[in-house]
């Protein structure tokens, strides 16, 4: 959306300069983000820092996972007793069956309540290692952002556009400002 405002800015800005009969040229430029956040110098500590913090919270998902799947195999193998016991007629009379009933019942719901923790946990990581990844980036983004401003006054570029946001039809390379941007935070 807010990419899409941007272009839809840049276009009304592009036709009010036809339209005003203005001789000044406008220049639109582009940048590859990525790219260039890949290519600093800080990158790859950022990147292990995540990697470090992700790693926390995939050992507790293997962890809870496991735990879940060895409740679920013993519920399964309990469940599998009572019916060959309902089955063969070792339980009798309805107070047994209701008791071994309410049994498989509790671990039922016991395994829907893991079942149904892991999975606010699934989400939480992900928002969380989400937030985390915003937050670790946030000085890179700003230091990126900040020369890309400089290298655009420098070349009197307009408007700067990021090509990997699918927005970006064509580029002609003279406009293809990054490796620019690059050199200038060297």
């Amino acid at each position: 959306m807010k990419n899409l405002k941007l272009i839809l800015a840049a276009i009304v800005v592009m036709l009010f300069a036809f339209a005003c009969n203005s001789y000044s040229q406008l220049k639109i430029g582009y940048v590859d983000k990525d790219g260039i956040i890949k290519q600093m110098p800080d990158y790859k500590k950022v990147e292990d820092e995540y990697q470090a913090y992700a790693k926390l919270y995939s050992d507790t998902l293997q962890t809870k996972d496991a735990e879940l799947k060895s409740k679920a195999e013993a519920f399964k193998k309990q469940y599998e007793a009572a019916q060959k016991m309902v089955e063969s007629g070792q339980v009798k009379g309805d107070a047994e069956i209701k008791k071994l009933s309410d049994e498989i019942s509790d671990l039922q719901k016991e395994l829907q309540t893991l079942d149904d923790a892991l999975t606010v946990y699934k989400q939480k990581a992900q928002n969380e290692l989400i937030q985390k990844q915003q937050e670790l980036l946030k000085p890179l983004i700003e230091k990126m952002t900040k020369t890309i401003e400089v290298v655009a006054k420098e070349m009197k570029i307009n408007f700067v556009f990021n090509k990997t946001d699918d927005n970006l039809i064509y580029g002609d390379k003279e406009f293809d400002i990054t490796f620019k941007v690059l050199d200038k935070m060297k």
